[in-house]
């Protein structure tokens, strides 16, 4: 990531403005927020991590990328 982006989501970090991805972790699907290395959850299948992080997106009023099992962005769902 270039320092422009690693600033863009520090800021954002911990905050109600912070977004959900949708990203492969191990041999499971994880659901983790903007500027915080550990997942907040995570699932055995994508279709759940999604339905984990929409449910989240949704109560906090912010976003949700998905990424490919490659971990390129495929999908945003905005919630705001």
């Amino acid at each position: 990531m270039g320092r422009e982006q690693d600033e863009y989501f520090e800021d954002r970090a911990g905050t109600k403005d912070a977004r959900y991805h949708v990203v492969p972790h191990d041999d499971e699907w994880a659901v983790k927020r903007e500027g915080e290395d550990e997942p907040v959850c995570t699932a055995d299948s994508q279709e759940k991590a999604i339905e984990e992080a929409k449910q989240r997106a949704e109560e906090d009023g912010t976003m949700v990328y998905i990424h490919n099992d490659r971990g390129r962005i495929e999908e945003q769902l905005d919630f705001k």
